[in-house]
């Protein structure tokens, strides 16, 4: 019983860490972007922002992220155990979209002016990658 109870907050305090770093690093692009939009096109609201972020294609990634956010909040406030499979799914689909994949369109190529107006967000994306890598 006490193993199953440490199980559960070790669960819990990884997929909190997870959803953390990667909710900075959404907030970071989120702001980024609409810093840059609102150079070039006034001011928008929150809602407005979010919309045209997830309607347009340069940024599915960004829903993507928030895909996988709202996964970890599900599974963080499941009253079913999650199962490590749950988990390890979860850190690939993290991993995948962070990471190059075989036909080379990475987060850093994608997200090259991105990076290179922000080390935040370079800091934030390594941060994840690093939690990532020693939890997968």
């Amino acid at each position: 019983m006490l193993n199953t109870l440490q199980n559960r907050i070790a669960q819990h305090q990884l997929l909190t860490d997870i959803r953390i770093k990667l909710l900075h690093l959404h907030k970071l692009l989120l702001d980024m972007e609409r810093s840059h939009y609102e150079q070039v096109r006034g001011r928008v609201s929150n809602g407005e922002m979010l919309q045209l972020v997830i309607n347009h294609d340069q940024f599915a990634w960004l829903h993507r992220l928030s895909e996988l956010i709202v996964q970890i909040d599900e599974l963080i406030h499941s009253d079913e155990p999650t199962t490590s499979e749950a988990i390890a799914a979860l850190i690939a689909d993290v991993q995948i979209l962070l990471t190059p994949d075989e036909v080379g369109n990475d987060f850093a190529v994608k997200y090259d002016m991105a990076l290179q107006r922000s080390p935040d967000v370079v800091l934030a994306h390594a941060n994840v990658v690093t939690l990532l890598a020693t939890k997968a």
